[in-house]
């Protein structure tokens, strides 16, 4: 069964056909995107409904019954959960531990986290209890650390050697530099030291730079590259995030929105994954911008099971195929004419990448073919784009 479109590229097609040119037909349009006409029907019907133009149920109110039916079930989870407890903590011949409960329920249907929510206890400890007793190295960890704790507490200004030194002849072994991390961990620092955190700089790379300006892939769905950029509109300014499939120079996945957070990236990330078959394995490298540095990227990365690559500080080069792209966006779209709403120039970037770039511009790089040709040359049925 083929994945559905994401929204966002839903909402882009109608809005495109809805402000088409005289003479311009629907199965233009839908040509232009790369989807059947019907499909396009169905998306303007659909958007007509939930506008309140035609009469039907609207998205929303579809949204609200699956909605309620969730939390039906929930509720009846929940009761579940409550009842098999009770039952099993009455009775006065059995040890009062929970997570067998926990585990029979599990057995039968009820997740995990909706029974430690209602009998308000930590998975994690469950599923150590589930899996395995607490490791030897845990627990020599933890009496370093209680040594260290106990030896700062009482002497404040001393630093991590000072502080192993109290902890050994306590009889906590430990070597120096096993101090110095347990210390660095818990932010134990001497009272004497150095202020910490006062200066800002750079973000921390949350991945290794995989791809060390090789901007080439031997299949699609190999090596992806992300970046944003903004434009101003009279009504502000609009932000876009795009990712771009190395192999074949199409733009795989995009976001606009009207900030620039984490979930302008996640979205994008979430849009492009949509649109392809298989993605596993698939090394996605972007600049050290904070939105793909963020914690949602990178839990994102790893729900789609690709890797990240980060580039350096500074270093325009280290993903210069990306920043090829938006300088053709820049002086394609974005520089030609002042653009009086978001919208506006909202169709204008959507219709310039799927209709321009993916469809009529032809690439020396890629054999005077564009994108989607390239694809659909290079590539057997079985691996295209969806």
């Amino acid at each position: 069964m083929p994945k559905p479109y994401p929204e966002e590229f839903r909402e882009d097609v109608v809005r495109v056909a809805r402000n088409r040119g005289p003479g311009v037909t629907i199965e233009q349009v839908a040509a232009d995107f790369g989807i059947h006409a019907m499909t396009l029907w169905k998306w303007m019907r659909r958007a007509d409904i939930d506008d309140g133009a035609k009469p039907g149920t609207t998205s929303q109110e579809s949204a609200e019954l699956r909605e309620a039916r969730r939390r039906i079930k929930l509720l009846e989870q929940e009761n579940e959960v409550l009842r098999r407890a009770a039952a099993y903590l009455s009775q006065a011949n059995l040890p009062k531990r929970i997570y067998p409960v926990v585990k029979e329920l599990a057995a039968g249907g009820v997740p995990v986290t909706v029974t430690c929510r209602v009998l308000k206890l930590a998975r994690q400890p469950y599923y150590r209890w589930l899996d395995q007793p607490v490791s030897h190295a845990v627990i020599e960890e933890a009496h370093r650390a209680n040594a260290l704790f106990d030896a700062h507490r009482d002497d404040p200004e001393f630093g991590y050697r000072f502080l192993a030194d109290e902890a050994r002849s306590s009889g906590a072994g430990m070597a120096d530099r096993t101090a110095w991390r347990i210390c660095r961990d818990n932010r134990w620092w001497s009272v004497f030291g150095k202020k910490r955190g006062r200066t800002k700089k750079a973000g921390p790379p949350v991945h290794d730079d995989l791809v060390q300006r090789d901007f080439t892939a031997a299949g699609p769905n190999r090596l992806w590259l992300a970046d944003i950029t903004e434009h101003a509109t009279d009504e502000g300014k609009l932000y876009l995030c795009a990712i771009k499939d190395v192999f074949s120079k199409r733009i795989v996945g995009y976001s606009i929105d009207t900030t620039m957070k984490s979930h302008l990236a996640v979205t994008a990330l979430n849009n492009a994954v949509a649109r392809r078959e298989d993605v596993a394995g698939c090394v996605l490298h972007t600049d050290r911008g904070s939105q793909c540095r963020s914690r949602k990227f990178v839990l994102a990365l790893a729900h789609h099971e690709m890797a990240g690559s980060i580039g350096r500080v500074g270093a325009a080069g280290d993903n210069a195929a990306m920043e090829s792209f938006f300088s053709l966006l820049q002086k394609n779209v974005l520089d030609r004419q002042t653009w009086a709403t978001r919208q506006e120039l909202r169709i204008a970037i959507v219709t310039w990448i799927e209709r321009t770039y993916h469809r009529r511009r032809r690439q020396a790089s890629l054999g005077r073919l564009t994108p989607v040709e390239f694809e659909t040359v290079m590539t057997t049925p079985a691996l295209r784009a969806a």
